[in-house]
C-alpha cells in the first residue's frame, strides 16, 4: 500500500462517525436469531464461560448493544449491567429485558461509568476494535480496571490481524464468500486500521453494503494495555471453549486480572 492510499483509508476511517454506523436500522438488523453470532453453538459456550468467570458476582458488559450475551447471562443468574454507546441498540435491547434486568448506562465504554463494584467485565465479538486508537483502547482497559473489586477479571474477545494473507502491494483480504454475502477487509498498516466491507446480495443486479472501521490489535500489544491499567495475563485460549491458542489461530479470548489486593 502506497503512502496516498494509506491516507485515503485513514481519512475514510476517521469519516465513519459511530452514531450513524450503530444506527436504528443497524439495531433492528443486528439480531440474527439462531444463526451467526447468535448460533447456539456460538452463544451458549461465550456464556457458559463469563457465568464461570463470574465466580458469583455481577458483571458488566461493554458495548452490550441488543444484549446478545448480558440478556442469557442474566437468565443464568448473574447480575448484568451494560454500558452502551448506541441508543438504538438499548432500545432494542429494551425488548427483550427491563430495566432491572438488565440495567444500562448511555455512554462511552472508554469513561462512562455503572454504579457498584464487579467481579467480571467483559467485552466481545471484537468490540474493543472498533475504538479507533491505541489511547483509546488504553482508556477502555483503565476503565474496566475502575469498575472491578480485587481479583476481578476483564475479559476479551478478539480476533487475530490477518496480514499473512496480505502480500506486498495489496489493500485487501476476502474473509468470507457464501451465498448472498461476501466480506472483505481493506487495511492501512501503517495506522493499524481496518475497514470491514459487508457487501449482501440476492438474484437482482442490486447489493446492499455496508461497512464499519475498526483498529486492530495484537495479542502482545493488547497485553501491554492491560499492564497498564495493572492486569495480568491469567488465560488465553483460541475460543470460549478453551481450545489452545496457537499460531494459526484466529481469534482469541483472553483474560486478564486485578492482583487480589489493590
Amino acid at each position: 500500500m502506497d503512502a496516498m492510499n494509506a491516507t485515503n483509508d485513514k481519512n475514510d476511517v476517521e469519516g465513519m462517525d459511530e452514531e450513524n454506523i450503530w444506527d436504528a436500522d443497524t439495531a433492528q438488523r443486528y439480531d440474527t436469531p439462531g444463526s451467526g453470532m447468535f448460533a447456539p453453538e456460538v452463544l451458549g459456550p461465550t456464556v457458559e464461560r463469563l457465568a464461570q468467570l463470574a465466580e458469583g458476582g455481577a458483571a458488566l458488559e461493554f458495548a452490550v448493544g441488543t444484549g446478545r450475551v448480558a440478556v442469557p447471562l442474566a437468565e443464568r443468574g448473574v447480575p448484568v449491567t451494560g454500558i452502551e454507546l448506541s441508543q438504538p441498540m438499548v432500545e432494542r435491547l429494551r425488548t427483550k429485558a427491563d430495566e432491572a434486568t438488565v440495567p444500562v448506562v448511555v455512554g462511552d465504554m472508554t469513561t462512562a461509568t455503572a454504579p457498584g463494584t464487579y467481579s467480571l467485565v467483559y467485552l466481545v465479538y471484537n468490540t474493543i476494535s472498533n475504538l479507533l486508537s491505541q489511547s483509546a483502547q488504553v482508556d477502555c482497559f483503565r476503565n474496566a480496571a475502575r469498575h472491578l473489586g480485587p481479583g476481578g477479571r476483564f475479559v476479551i474477545e478478539l480476533w487475530v490481524p490477518e496480514l499473512r494473507k496480505l502480500p506486498p502491494g495489496q489493500a485487501a483480504t476476502v474473509w468470507a464468500c457464501e451465498p448472498g454475502y461476501i466480506g472483505l477487509d481493506t487495511y492501512d498498516v501503517l495506522n493499524q486500521l481496518v475497514v470491514s466491507h459487508h457487501f449482501r446480495f440476492d438474484g437482482t443486479r442490486n447489493a446492499e453494503l455496508a461497512r464499519s472501521p475498526h483498529r486492530y490489535v495484537w495479542p502482545a500489544e493488547l497485553d501491554l494495555m492491560a499492564r497498564l491499567a495493572g492486569f495480568e495475563l491469567e488465560a488465553r485460549h483460541a475460543d470460549w471453549a478453551g481450545s489452545p491458542f496457537t499460531a494459526d489461530s484466529r481469534s482469541h479470548v483472553s483474560v486478564y486480572r486485578l492482583p487480589p489486593t489493590r
